[in-house]
């Protein structure tokens, strides 16, 4: 579901990588002549509705090809209703990031698990990252109580295009800090523990900035879809990404290495594994809560790419 949309692809690219089928798709935008790289055979609707009852069809008499799987990549407000979809479908949801916009959603998420005896799953795919697997290892093996000092710096820049679709309205997407920061806030959870306090320094249309402390780190975070946010230094390309961990004044760049995380979650979800509702809790409700803070700088705890606007 969403096969026209930006990350579809990398979707498209992990089912073919894990050798499963792809049996139909849908997206209200025609735009899907990327289906020929992969899966030419797939059906296709432009229409929910029909792509609805074709899932029903192969659900009952599909002659070996049952949907086992739905995979979600739809604009973030429907992706709550959609995996209700799929697990009333007799199917397993795979959803991109964010699993929903509110904490809430996911208790009703849990339930519809629990009645229909399907699972959710989620793409947290920067918990396969090399950098961040090494980085995890480092992190758990030190016994002291010291906290690492870290600065996350995660610049996306988008075009004009960005704040006239579905992700410039925050009611939908969630805003700068879910659509492009949640990959970022459950990397930092998954390798430095529970949420300690979660103070928001800066929000304008196109950057976000502030201070999260965990169990085992005080971070400071910095977002940007302006590409006038790069830094001089940078080498790479304008609309390029730009993707920097400095943890006790060392360096991780983590911009590379990217291609084939979907593969490893697909696979890991295939093979028995995969990440839940549970695993996606904690993130979700650091965007929402931050979604309804009143931005208040502090400057011992400020970014420093956050000087120039607090």
């Amino acid at each position: 579901m969403g096969a026209a949309g930006y990350v579809a692809v990398q979707h498209l690219r992990a089912i073919k990588n894990c050798s499963a089928n792809l049996l139909a798709a849908f997206d209200p935008h025609d735009s899907v002549g990327v289906l020929d790289q992969y899966f030419p055979q797939a059906a296709f609707f432009t229409e929910f509705e029909r792509f609805e009852r074709h899932v029903n069809k192969l659900s009952r008499i599909g002659n070996g090809q049952h949907v086992e799987y739905i995979s979600i990549c739809t604009p973030n407000y429907l992706h709550d209703s959609h995996i209700r979809f799929s697990l009333n479908a007799g199917a397993n949801a795979i959803c991109e990031k964010p699993m929903v916009l509110n904490t809430w959603n996911l208790d009703a998420l849990a339930a519809a698990e629990a009645k229909t005896n399907k699972k959710v799953f989620n793409i947290l795919q920067l918990r396969f990252h090399p950098a961040i697997i090494k980085l995890k290892e480092q992190v758990n093996a030190l016994k002291s109580n010291t906290k690492f000092e870290v600065n996350l710096t995660y610049i996306s820049p988008r075009g004009n295009w960005y704040f006239n679709s579905w992700k410039g309205e925050e009611a939908k997407s969630g805003g700068i800090i879910t659509n492009i920061g949640v990959h970022f806030f459950d990397m930092l959870h998954h390798l430095f523990g529970s949420v300690q306090q979660n103070n928001l320094h800066y929000k304008d249309q196109y950057r976000a900035g502030g201070f999260i402390e965990f169990e085992k780190a005080r971070v400071r975070w910095f977002l940007s879809v302006n590409p006038a946010d790069m830094p001089q230094n940078s080498t790479k390309a304008t609309f390029s990404k730009y993707r920097a961990l400095k943890i006790n004044e060392q360096e991780i760049d983590f911009t590379e290495g990217f291609a084939d995380l979907h593969t490893s979650v697909y696979g890991d979800i295939l093979s028995g594994g995969g990440f839940g509702i549970e695993d996606a809790r904690t993130a979700i409700k650091i965007v929402s809560d931050l979604r309804v803070s009143n931005a208040k700088a502090v400057l011992a705890d400020l970014h420093p790419a956050l000087h120039s606007y607090c």
